[in-house]
Formats: structure tokens, sequence, C-alpha cells
């Protein structure tokens, strides 16, 4: 399995530490960075006639709450035996869909504040931020974080003629639309079940998956989930889930690993083969002796490291050039 060293997910593991502990902060950032509040509020888990859009709800739950940092945990992270992680995950998702219930009340008190054809644009920015992040980290240090770019969301957008609104007597805050908060709470259980579906069938999936193009694979799907939410999808077709099905099955590579390691035994027993051995019979079978071969195989290298430097063509320590496609460090 190809396990995926991308600098944000080392640095979030390096501070919050543990495998459970890692997932329940990879699944519950989009709480608190505000994503999922944004979504909310631009209106990603409804249709434009009020019902629960199950096209948006899978989206959130599989691209937000799952993806592929909630993949790359419970494979390269979680241990015990399957049963286990079920139960943390199950425990997860016991606090996970009630926080995404009460944040789906919430959006719902600051979207009467709101402009929401200004917000919308954020809402969609926001997710164009996390798919790049999740893409390149390079490009992720100069984008601002989520939680940012939502909070100058709120601040660009923020309505002063609906603080009347929320201060009328007529107004109760405590009534919630309940589609909406049943659309919060079915997004969240997406995630929490994607993720059991995970530990599950992680045996299998264990060794067969390459994690970093999952992960690159779902920046795009991200990246066609903000295009729907900023209106810029010429179709209602569910773009982002079909690109992340054809991610799932290009990354799903079956014997990979035994493939790769046979390759590195193959080269590896050339490499040792090719390599002059002073004991070797016809080392002497002109009659030399094993100080001559010895010193004629350092003079030999020791001429091609020479050309190396003076030419420049190639670098040293074996690695390939620059003019190959393999990196260095494969």
């Amino acid at each position: 399995m190809s396990v995926s060293r991308h600098p944000v997910a080392l640095r979030l593991e390096q501070q919050v530490g543990g495998a459970t502990r890692l997932l329940a902060t990879v699944m519950g950032l989009p709480l608190i960075d505000g994503i999922f509040p944004a979504l909310i509020i631009a209106g990603a888990l409804t249709t434009t006639a009020g019902d629960p859009s199950i096209t948006g709800i899978l989206q959130t739950g599989l691209l937000i709450f799952g993806g592929s940092a909630t993949v790359a945990v419970i494979l390269a992270e979680m241990d015990g035996t399957r049963r286990e992680q079920l139960t943390s995950i199950l425990l997860l998702g016991a606090l996970l869909i009630p926080v995404a219930v009460a944040e789906a009340a919430l959006a719902e008190v600051i979207a009467e504040v709101l402009y929401f054809e200004r917000f919308h644009r954020f809402a969609g920015l926001v997710i164009l931020a996390v798919a790049a992040k999740t893409a390149s980290s390079k490009v992720g240090e100069y984008l601002p974080s989520p939680s940012v770019i939502v909070g100058l969301g709120l601040v660009a957008s923020f309505n002063p003629s609906g603080i009347e609104a929320l201060i009328s007597p007529d107004t109760n805050l405590l009534t919630a639309n309940p589609v909406r908060l049943l659309s919060a709470g079915a997004a969240a259980g997406t995630g929490v079940g994607f993720a059991g579906a995970v530990a599950l069938f992680a045996p299998q999936l264990r060794g067969n998956v390459d994690i970093d193009l999952f992960r690159f694979g779902s920046s795009v799907a991200l990246g066609m989930l903000a295009l729907e939410v900023l209106g810029l999808m010429p179709t209602q077709a569910p773009v982002a889930l079909g690109v992340l099905a054809v991610t799932a099955l290009f990354a799903f590579d079956p014997g990979s690993d035994d493939a790769d390691l046979d390759e590195f035994v193959d080269d590896a027993s050339a490499t040792e083969s090719a390599t002059p051995s002073a004991n070797a019979n016809g080392a002497v079978a002109d009659g030399g002796d094993d100080g001559d071969l010895t010193e004629d195989y350092d003079a030999l290298v020791d001429d091609g490291a020479d050309e190396t430097d003076d030419d420049g063509s190639g670098p040293g320590y074996g690695y390939p050039g620059e003019e190959e496609s393999r990196a260095p460090w494969l």
C-alpha cells in the first residue's frame, strides 16, 4: 500500500497522536473549520424546493467527512481487530452526528443575517481551497485556511437588516427546519458509514490501495463539488460522485505490492550478479590474482566517478539522471 506522506497529514498526526484521536480529528475537522456549516447555509444538502437532496447528502458525507484522509488513517494507522475498529468508529459517530445536527440548527440562524447569493460564492471558494490543499501541500502553503475564508465570507455577506427579524418577538430561534437537521445528520451518518465500511474491508484493502492516487482523485472530486456549489456546473448529474467512484476504481490495485517486491528482488539479483567477485572462478581464469582484480575494479569505479563529476551528466550514488522519469527516491 502506498502510505501517503502528505506534509499536512504528517503535521496533524504529530500534533494529535493516536489512530483513534487522529480519525476523530480528521472527520470532525469540517465541523471545526466551518466547511460543513458553509455547505448547509449554501443549500448543498437540500433541493431548491426545500426537500433533502440525496446527491448532496452523499457527496458531503463521502467527500467532506470521508475522503482520502479517513481512508489513510483507517488503513495505515488504526490497529486492533476489526470489531475494535468498528467500535471506535461507532463511538465517534455517536458524537459526530449530534454535533452536525446542532451546527445545522446554528447555521440556519446565521443564514438569517447573511446575503445568501454573496455567501454562496465563499462556500464554493472554501471547498476549492480544501481541494487544493488536499492535492498539493505546496499550493496549500499559499492559500488561507478554510476558517479564514468562511470568516471573510460571513463579514462580506453580513446583512444588518436580518438582525431585526431575529430579535422580533414573532421569531422563535429554537424552531429549526427539520429537513435541514435531518439532512445534516444523514450527511454525517454517511461519513461514519463510509469509515465503517473501510474498516470492515480493511484486510482486503490494506496493501491493495494507492492512497496517494486516491487522495489526488478525491481532490478533483472536491473541485467538482465546488463548481456545483458555485453554480458553474452545466449539468445536474452527480459529477463529483462519479469522479470519486472512478478514483476508487483506479486506486484499487490488487497485488501491486507483490509486483513491486518481485521487481525489487529481480533488480537486486541482477545487480549482485553483475558485481565482480574476488572469489569467482572467472576472476582468476587468466592467471591473475585477486589483488589485481580488486585494483582494476577500483580504478574502473574511480574513472567512472571522475567522468560523472567532470561532465555533470548524471547525479552521484547511482541515482537516475534528471532526464529519466523515475524519481531518485523510488
